[in-house]
């Protein structure tokens, strides 16, 4: 009768695999040039995210007034409303002493006009708002003009009496935000709005482009959709407009 040999028990065979040497995996630190496409993409990501956002209300805008400025009949924009007074101011204001400068030098109609009162003296009694954007004397009248979003006032004084005729147009809400989207008689601080939000549109379209290189699958239909976008724009420029 032949015997066999038992088989060898579970806690010999654990103890056999702890004595055997557990393989190590190779840990590989990321190079200086990967870390930084890793923290630049970080980075276009946040600008991205964050200024789309915070631009989100003047982009709204000038894509809204886009189209109420290219199609002012379709929402009332071109109605107006218009004021005629008519009034006087004090006459001296008009007509001041100031010492001549000689008779080969031909004299300036305008230093014998108190400009600050005559202007501050329309705004006060009449509300006029806008900004002041021409004041003209001549010898017999002085035309003063105030131009804002959607309004307009003329001014017309006789520098012998003080009687003036003041005429003011109100072009509406649509009038107002066409204005505003062009950057007319809005003064410096909108000016700064207008290059500011240009700006940031830039910023964000360009982090939006750099993005897209870190996206394999999506690089090369995002780069041909892109292309074929401004494709389109210059034929139809050189089709309907060139």
């Amino acid at each position: 009768m032949s015997s066999s040999s038992p088989p060898p028990s579970n806690t010999a065979a654990r103890e056999q695999a702890s004595d055997s040497p557990t393989p190590r995996s190779t840990v590989v630190a990321p190079s200086r040039g990967r870390k930084f496409r890793i923290k630049l993409a970080a980075f276009m990501r946040w600008i991205h995210i964050y200024l789309s956002l915070f631009g989100l209300a003047i982009v709204l805008f000038f894509s809204a007034t886009g189209i109420t400025l290219n199609h002012p009949g379709w929402f009332f924009g071109e109605t107006e409303r218009t004021i005629q007074i008519e009034s006087d101011l004090n006459a001296k204001w008009l007509n001041l002493d100031v010492p001549e400068i000689g008779p080969e030098v031909e004299q300036d109609e305008s230093r014998r006009v108190a400009k600050l009162e005559v202007v501050e003296h329309l705004r006060k009694v009449h509300g006029i708002r806008g900004a002041l954007t021409e004041l003209k004397v001549d010898e017999a009248e002085c035309t003063v003009t105030f131009k804002g979003p959607g309004y307009a006032a003329d001014v017309f004084i006789d520098r012998q009496s003080g009687h003036y005729q003041l005429s003011e147009s109100y072009h509406g809400l649509i009038a107002i935000l066409n204005d505003l989207h062009k950057g007319r008689d809005t003064g410096m601080v909108w000016s700064v709005v207008i290059d500011l939000s240009a700006i940031l549109l830039i910023v964000v379209s360009m982090s939006g482009l750099i993005l897209l290189f870190y996206i394999k699958r999506r690089r090369l239909p995002g780069l041909v959709t892109g292309l074929v976008g401004a494709a389109i724009v210059l034929v139809v420029y050189w089709v309907a407009i060139s």
